[in-house]
């Protein structure tokens, strides 16, 4: 490895780097870029991971993204396309020439050819199409028959399948024999007469066992089949779920179609929750790559939103104009009082959201977790009090107004606990996604009841 940027010199480095690219790396390699030197570029990028590349690709601007793919030529990797996010890779597929793209996803995995394809024109998907052998083409147009986000879109077509009769011995000698072996592979699928997947072996069993055992003797516990329709988000819940490594996938008939193993499973279990959060903050799904103009449009629905349920706080504070005329102290106060509500609302709202897919939140709990919810807000909502009476008699040598700072914290930071847990859960009930829509109610239900319970207090107990 070229020693100008080297990230194994010593394991300090290392770690001090935690997987990100050097930028002496980045530096190296740009330099190359502008010098135009092919063979420095290859010497740079070959022991890079496709991770690393893609990481690389999406770091740096347009026009160095173009002048590297362009000199990187033939060198260019398909795995680095499965590594990149969504927006940046449609731009580097437009780059490569269709020479580059065809082989650059000639030796990938069904479901990688897939991911790529659905992201594509007509054209591209032609390129790419006509780049495929006759089986693997036929397989990935009928992959791509079934619904986006299924487990059929997600599998790969390529297994590894025994009859129920065979041993040991003759699943070894099959396996060294064949030539269309899936890159990565788990367990050995047992299959009868008509397809019927039945059960599976570890190959950590099968390369243990002695060539005389049968295969119907060592099968692993726990086999489940996973239907072609089902959503990928039930199969990567599934795997979580159970700790599967892999898994066969069967059409309406119960026939053997597929396989996905853990590494599909689990990048959508982390799409799944990075869409989550994206949505709690109302970002939509945009990336550090999206321009200006197409970043606004997605979060400015939010904006309004949060835009309507402020002007609906103003409007209670309204109805209490004439006592914090007389009282400016409330004024001050005010946003303290909604603040801590909202704080705490997410809280609970963060806690009841990622409960709900990851199914830990069901009918059978919502009551419990409500009321542990409610709780911790009475107690938060007692121990602020004390701070906050306390703040309210110091700074403003008022007793009255520190007892209606704590009373109304206490009261805002129960209905926080409450409504954080309580509208995710009716949200889902009714088939509206709680991490996209929970936020704005969450806060619209915070700050309405602050405002009202510490000014109406205010103007119960000061007028």
């Amino acid at each position: 490895m070229n020693q100008e940027y080297s990230q194994t010199d010593t394991g300090e480095e290392h770690d001090d780097l935690d997987y990100e690219l050097d930028k002496r790396a980045v530096d190296a390699i740009l330099s190359a870029v502008e010098e135009g030197d092919q063979s420095r570029l290859n010497a740079l990028l070959l022991p890079l991971h496709a991770a690393d590349i893609a990481d690389l690709l999406e770091q740096i601007d347009d026009d160095e993204r173009n002048d590297l793919i362009g000199l990187y030529g033939h060198g260019f990797d398909g795995d680095i396309l499965t590594e990149l996010d969504e927006s940046i890779r449609d731009e580097v597929i437009a780059v490569l020439s269709p020479e580059v793209l065809a082989g650059a996803v000639r030796d990938l995995d069904s479901d990688d050819v897939v991911d790529l394809l659905e992201d594509l024109d007509a054209a591209q998907q032609q390129t790419i199409m006509g780049a495929l052998e006759e089986g693997e083409r036929q397989a990935v147009q009928r992959a791509m028959t079934y619904p986006e986000e299924s487990a059929g879109r997600l599998m790969q077509r390529e297994v590894v399948t025994a009859p129920t009769h065979w041993n040991v011995g003759e699943t070894i000698d099959f396996i060294r024999q064949s030539t269309t072996l899936p890159d990565q592979f788990y367990h050995v699928i047992l299959v009868d007469d008509q397809m019927h997947p039945v059960a599976y072996v570890s190959l950590g069993k099968l390369m243990s066992s002695a060539r005389t055992v049968l295969l119907a003797d060592i099968t692993d516990e726990g086999f489940r089949t996973i239907p072609v329709d089902q959503d990928e988000g039930e199969v990567a819940y599934a795997f979580n779920q159970y700790h599967l490594i892999s898994t066969p996938v069967v059409d309406a008939s119960d026939r053997l179609v597929g396989m996905i193993t853990i590494d599909d499973a689990m990048s959508v279990l982390d799409d799944e929750a990075e869409e989550d959060i994206m949505r709690l903050a109302g970002v939509g799904e945009g990336s550090l790559t999206d321009p200006v103009i197409e970043t606004t449009w997605q979060r400015l629905p939010w904006l309004a939103v949060n835009l309507v349920t402020a002007i609906m706080a103003s409007l209670v504070i309204a109805q209490f104009e004439a006592t914090i005329a007389q009282f400016v102290a409330l004024a001050v106060l005010m946003p303290i009082v909604a603040s801590m509500g909202g704080n705490a609302g997410t809280q609970s709202l963060t806690v009841a959201v990622r409960a709900i897919a990851t199914k830990d939140l069901t009918g059978s709990n919502v009551w419990r977790v409500i009321r542990r919810e409610v709780l911790v807000g009475l107690i938060n909502g007692l121990i602020f009090a004390l701070v906050m009476g306390v703040v309210g008699v110091v700074w403003f040598g008022s007793p009255a107004l520190g007892g209606i700072i704590a009373v109304a914290m206490v009261i805002n930071l129960v209905i926080a606990g409450l409504a954080g847990t309580v509208i995710p859960v009716v949200l889902d009930k009714v088939g509206v996604d709680p991490a996209l829509a929970s936020g704005a109610f969450v806060t619209t239900v915070t700050d309405i009841v602050g405002f009202f319970a510490f000014l109406g207090l205010a103007a119960a107990v000061l007028l």
